[in-house]
């Protein structure tokens, strides 16, 4: 099947306000509420007529924009500035075309955009991800094709128009080899704030689910963050001997620091913590990642970026650097996802499997956020991802019980219901993919109750 062409009739976009079960912190910043974005597009697919797509991301403060002269709601405010752009862009298309060249239009015009209110560009990129997504929806749904499947096939008509670096046919032949995995594994995020003990502290997660996947996020001051590594490892060695961690310094470490804390674990009282490492994620500040090497940092640990993943160029100008690998992120745009995996797949073939694509995003709520995610890293056959959102909002939150209960009946081997409530059925340690792979759309299967959201803006055409 070749690339479907299709026109943008409508965007609607909402907002759902969500209050967090205990306080997150990552970097300097703590959270315990922000809204979650929610779209609805109309289109018309050639030669298959109308369908609506959905989708939802939680607008997280101070993480997409870090800028310590603006408060968190002024970076809230920013990303529905983004959204409510890419939305007016996308909707005022006029031509048929196929997915992907939506995006690369609107793309270019969002950034330029960006560029004149001084927003980074993980700002710039959310209002396009949301959207892209909710597209890819709406004419997966057209097609009667499953994601996987309509990747494989290319539906979306991705190409090298983003990234020059990569050529059609290596594109091609991506795409159309892809292999979903089966299940996700959970990896659980291991907070700042979050307690290693006593009710709700790590080893009741641990007794809850079958984990042997963690993330731990490091602060910075390397002291603390060195006797906190010790104090998990002692805990996990007790409960779960074969773990498996990854550390998140959030751009909180500089070159001297990040050397201090590499020796700790080389000979010092963290090599046991070692032997259980994969990789470290954005160790420095986004923009100071780009002048900083790695150099002999980077000789026996794996360093990703994820902060500093600001456009389609970030990840082949920080392999020069010394970097192995990118986070994949829907909110980022599952474009640049699939391109980037594309990047590793010719990184490897030529440099003997020394690069990788991460799946990270914390914030994946049950109902569409999730669901899309998960789906996107099973099919780039990702076989873990940082994923316990469910960890900091209980169930579906303030959505609607009917809300909650249609999400559960077209996933129900994703959700289930404990003490009254339906939420992620997180206690085998891992999310199967079978339900969000084989339904049309980009794993929806259902739409929240949007008489229960907040309108943001609507585009008409």
């Amino acid at each position: 099947m070749s690339a479907s062409r299709l026109r943008i009739r409508e965007i609607q976009t909402f907002e759902r306000p969500m209050r967090f079960a205990r306080p997150f912190r990552f970097g300097l910043v703590t959270v315990d509420e922000a809204p979650q974005a929610f779209v609805r597009v109309v289109v018309e697919v050639e030669g298959a007529g109308l369908a609506t797509g959905v989708t939802a991301e939680m607008m997280m403060p101070k993480w997409f924009d870090k800028n310590p002269a603006k408060s968190p709601q002024d970076t809230i405010a920013d990303l529905k500035a983004s959204l409510g752009e890419a939305a007016r862009n996308y909707a005022e298309a006029q031509d048929w075309d196929t997915a992907f060249g939506h995006h690369g239009r609107a793309f270019a015009a969002q950034k330029m955009w960006a560029a004149d209110q001084g927003l980074p560009g993980l700002v710039a990129s959310f209002g396009p991800a949301l959207v892209d997504k909710a597209v890819a929806d709406a004419a997966l749904k057209a097609l009667k094709l499953s994601f996987s499947e309509g990747l494989r096939r290319n539906i979306f008509g991705i190409d090298a128009r983003q990234t020059p670096d990569l050529g059609a046919e290596r594109i091609q032949s991506f795409l159309g080899e892809i292999q979903p995995v089966g299940a996700v594994l959970l990896r659980h995020t291991i907070g700042l704030l979050d307690s290693l003990d006593g009710a709700g502290g790590l080893e009741d997660e641990i007794r809850l689910a079958r984990l042997r996947l963690f993330k731990i996020k490091i602060g910075g001051d390397v002291d603390a963050d060195i006797a906190r590594l010790q104090a998990i490892h002692d805990l996990l060695s007790r409960h779960v001997a074969d773990y498996r961690a990854t550390l998140d310094a959030n751009e909180q470490y500089d070159p001297q620091r990040l050397r201090v804390l590499l020796q700790a674990m080389s000979g010092g009282g963290l090599r046991a913590f070692r032997e259980h490492l994969l990789y470290i994620e954005q160790p420095f500040d986004r923009t100071g990642t780009f002048a900083a090497p790695l150099g002999d940092l980077a000789s026996e640990i794996p360093f990703i970026i994820d902060e500093a993943d600001g456009d389609y160029d970030a990840f082949p100008r920080t392999i020069e650097l010394g970097y192995r690998g990118i986070s994949s992120k829907a909110c980022k745009g599952f474009y640049k996802s699939v391109l980037n995996a594309v990047r590793v797949s010719a990184l490897n073939e030529a440099q003997s499997g020394r690069f990788f694509v991460s799946a990270e995003d914390l914030t994946c709520q049950p109902g569409l956020g999730i669901q899309q995610d998960t789906a996107l890293v099973a099919t780039l056959g990702l076989s873990h991802a940082e994923r316990n959102g469910h960890h900091y909002v209980e169930g579906f939150g303030p959505a609607p019980d009917a809300e909650a209960a249609r999400f559960a009946a077209a996933h129900s081997d994703l959700y289930r219901r404990h003490d009254g409530r339906i939420g992620l059925a997180f206690e085998r340690g891992s999310l199967p993919t079978a339900s969000l792979l084989s339904a049309p759309g980009f794993a929806s299967g259902a739409e929240p109750d949007w008489s229960s959201l907040v309108p943001l803006a609507q585009h008409h055409r």
